[in-house]
């Protein structure tokens, strides 16, 4: 695997637990506060397929 494939893989797997918001006990703790997590709400919110996210890496300091 060269160096680019490497990187590529990174980031794929970065976005992937990008997606998890957290991962599933912090899910779990917004479900059982009666809570939806902010991309639920935003697919409640929108049609199907007019949101582009942009920005997912940016973390707060």
């Amino acid at each position: 695997m060269d160096m680019v494939e490497k990187k590529l893989k990174e980031l794929d797997e970065k976005y992937s637990a990008i997606q998890q918001g957290g991962g599933e006990e912090r899910i779990k703790k917004q479900h059982d506060s009666g809570k939806y997590t902010a991309r639920e709400r935003i697919h409640k919110l929108l049609d199907e397929g007019s949101f582009v996210e942009i920005d997912a890496f940016v973390e707060h300091r």
